[in-house]
């Protein structure tokens, strides 16, 4: 069941992203998360948010080819290979091989996403 859970966070993630929103993205995010960038930069949850609201980071489509689940007590961890339509930090519209290695810790009110670092494959 928690693996179906994880499953379906990483899925809303990419939906709110799309959507760009905010109260979506505020959910399924945790007040601690961080994301990796493949250059290497960290931004934080509202650093993100901003950015996918903001239009720096702009998303337009994905379709989900793999997700890979580990839980382990309250904590787990998911593997996501996703095909992106995104433009990002002001490049033009391309379809990536995005790769996201999630972090998620499981609280009262369900799963949340804690960290991603995000790769190609």
């Amino acid at each position: 069941m928690d693996s179906h859970s994880i499953q379906a966070l990483y899925t809303a993630l990419y939906d709110a992203m799309i959507a760009r929103d905010e109260a979506a993205l505020s959910e399924v995010l945790d007040d601690s998360f961080v994301l990796v960038h493949m250059t290497g930069m960290k931004q934080s949850k509202s650093a993100f948010i901003r950015a996918v609201l903001d239009g720096t980071l702009n998303y337009f489509s994905a379709r989900h080819e793999h997700m890979d689940v580990t839980v382990t007590g309250d904590t787990a961890t998911l593997v996501g290979q996703s095909y992106v339509a995104a433009a990002v930090f002001g490049g033009g519209k391309h379809n990536w091989r995005l790769q996201q290695t999630l972090t998620l810790r499981k609280k009262s009110g369900g799963w949340t996403i804690t960290g991603s670092v995000a790769s190609t494959y």
